[in-house]
Order: structure tokens, then sequence, then C-alpha cells
């Protein structure tokens, strides 16, 4: 279980070189492809016991390949309840939960005038209600336990205004919001409610995207550091966020951008 109190030099956790104080912390992490299978790598790489949740078996079966001492479980968070559910699942297979990574959504690069209230609500629910339903629930349980760490993933579209982005920046915008509001009404509890806000990251949901003619040059212009983001860039910071280093860090949206949201 994760300490309110940062390691010392004296501690075990120090002597063993585990800086961030993760060996042992119980893990959810809500998304097996990209950047959700980076992060699980680096949980484990700490010394976490993970469980991962994806609607995709297939999905999830390769990340077990790669990580035997990961654990696994199928579920779509789309549908109501699925929060609870799955937190219940996390309590039972891990024998509690100290952190939780949300880290899945889709986007839709459309016109705002060619959406239909369907296509629109379909990105809202996946982006900010599958993140409600699963933070809540793993909040319930961390202010009762004293103590958590929640990090969601959010994105620079938050705060730019992307064209042909709109339900996508929309619904980063209120996760963002979301985060914020839940850190106040937890810190006194322990708990810390953080979001990872990534610049372009080449992963599968801005893989075609990014094949197009001019789109992969154009976005690097964009870029400070000069070039687009790796899923790898996400994993020092959410396990930061993660751990008893981050305990006074609450309500935050840290922007991994090279330096995007600068210019």
């Amino acid at each position: 279980m994760i300490a309110s109190q940062l390691p010392t030099a004296g501690s075990p956790s120090a002597a063993d070189g585990d800086w961030l104080g993760l060996t042992g912390a119980r893990v959810l992490v809500i998304g097996a492809g990209g950047i959700g299978a980076e992060c699980v790598a680096g949980y484990s790489a700490a010394g976490a016991r993970v469980l991962v949740v994806d609607r995709d078996p297939a999905a999830l079966a390769v990340l077990a390949a790669r990580l035997p001492g990961v654990q696994t479980h199928a579920a779509d968070l789309a549908v109501p309840g699925a929060g609870d559910r799955v937190v219940a699942q996390a309590l039972d297979a891990l024998g509690g939960l100290d952190v939780l990574l949300h880290c899945i959504g889709i986007n839709d690069r459309r016109p705002v005038l060619d959406f239909s209230e369907d296509e629109w609500q379909r990105v809202i629910e996946i982006n900010l209600m599958t993140a409600f339903r699963v933070a809540q629930a793993a909040g319930r349980h961390m202010v009762a336990q004293g103590s958590g760490r929640i990090v969601l993933l959010s994105s620079v579209s938050g705060q730019l205004a992307h064209k042909l982005h709109a339900p996508y920046a929309a619904s980063k915008g209120g996760l963002n919001q979301m985060a914020r509001v839940m850190a106040a009404e937890w810190a006194s509890s322990g708990v810390t409610v953080n979001t990872l806000a990534p610049g372009y990251i080449e992963t599968g949901l801005t893989a075609a995207y990014l094949e197009r003619p001019g789109v992969r040059e154009g976005l690097e212009r964009l870029v400070p550091a000069g070039r687009l983001g790796v899923p790898g860039d996400i994993v020092g910071p959410a396990l930061f966020l993660s751990s008893p280093r981050s305990s006074f860090v609450t309500g935050h949206v840290l922007y991994i951008d090279g330096g995007r949201t600068l210019v």
C-alpha cells in the first residue's frame, strides 16, 4: 500500500533502489494498448502489482504475453455500472487498490457541423464517462482507506482549440475539470487526482492521421522539441504521479508535449 510519507534515506525502499516507493503497490490500469501498455511495463518494472482492464481480449492477450506477471480482465467501461464492477475485480485480484490509471480514449476528426448527437455522445462517453465511472468507484474506496493515487490521461486538446477536435477537446477539458474537483474533494483524505496531458503521441489512435501527406511534418513544426512523442514519454510522469513522491501534488494538469502548449 502507498505510504503517506516519502521514503527516507534509511528506509528499505530507499536502500533497495525503490526511489518511487511503488514496490508492492496495487495498480489498476484501464487500457491495454499504446500508452497504457507502456505504463503497465513501467509499473511492473517498479515492483507494482498490476491489473489491466480493456474491452479488447486480443490486446490483453498481447500484453499478458509480454508481461507474464500482469493480471488482465476484459470489461467494457462504457456500460453503466462497469466502474464499480471493475474496481471490485481489482480489489479481489490485488487485495486492495492504491493506484488507478485511466488510459483509454477515441477521437473523431470532423468539423463541428458534421456531427450527429449520437456521434458526439460516443466520444464523450468513452473519453469522459468511462473515466468518471472508474475514478468515482476507485475514489470511494481510496477515501475510505485514507490514501490513493488517481491519474487520468487527458490531452493538450483540453487547452488548445484544435480544429476538427471538438468532441475530443470537450471531453478532455471536462476530464481536467472533473479531476480538479475530485482532487479538491478528496485531498483531505490522502487521495490525489491528477491528469497527464500529452501532445501528439505516436499510437494506434494517431497512426492513420499521421500517415496523411504532410501531417507529420506539419505537426512536428508546432513542437519546440522538434519531434512527436512516443508512449514511453508518458511512463515517467505517470509513475511519479502514482507514487508517494507526489503526495503534495493534486489537481494538476501535467503537459507532456515537447513544449507544444508554449507556442
